[in-house]
């Protein structure tokens, strides 16, 4: 009798704790899915003035000449601790007349292009330092290294621009964002004090 009570009640914890990772689980997927409609959202429901930068669901932070000067790139960090990673609009990449004409994720020893993060747990995501390169940037006179700036995992690359990299010209900020990143608070926290808020980054800019 007692036995059958234990099983009982350890039929009811795992049921519970199955249930708890399902909610957590479902969360998640929410939380991505809402980032990913902020950055690539419907044309209808986008208001006829946009929004400066990405809105008020992003903090916007800097790293101007980031390991050469002029490689100035962003980092939108939203809420639920992801980094959105781009091309800051004074990137020199930027001051080529003809703009940005292509987008090559063929670096270092891998493609990124190819990377795929699956299962909920996002347990194969790739662990990058913040050096750590993403893709290469051309121009009809030069190229570009785009790295990543926050160490943390790479959940996901935009493919897009491999077909489309005149999205880097035209919305740089939004759907031509590079790639999507999850530092570890720690992480977080150690790269947030190099990096430059939006103000002290326009001043920084103005004063060049």
């Amino acid at each position: 009798m007692n036995n059958h009570r234990v099983d009982e009640t350890n039929n009811s914890e795992t049921e519970e704790t199955e249930k708890q990772v399902q909610v957590r689980e479902k969360q998640e997927d929410n939380e991505e899915e809402v980032l990913r409609k902020l950055l690539l959202p419907n044309v209808h429901d986008l208001p006829l003035t946009p929004p400066s930068a990405v809105d008020s669901n992003f903090v916007a932070y800097f790293a101007p000449d980031f390991m050469k000067a002029g490689h100035d790139q962003y980092v939108y960090r939203h809420a639920n601790g992801l980094c959105v990673i781009g091309l800051a609009p004074t990137h020199a990449a930027f001051k080529d007349e003809a703009g940005i004409s292509a987008v090559d994720f063929n670096v270092g020893k891998s493609d990124r292009s190819g990377f795929k993060v699956t299962g909920k747990r996002k347990k194969n995501a790739q662990h990058f330092e913040s050096n750590t390169a993403l893709c290469k940037v051309c121009t009809n006179n030069a190229s570009y290294i785009v790295r990543c700036c926050v160490k943390g995992s790479l959940l996901e690359v935009n493919n897009r621009l491999i077909k489309q990299p005149g999205l880097l010209n035209s919305s740089a900020g939004r759907e031509g964002y590079i790639a999507i990143i999850m530092p570890k608070p720690a992480d977080w926290l150690k790269i947030k004090s190099s990096l430059l808020s939006l103000e002290e980054y326009n001043r920084m800019r103005e004063a060049h």
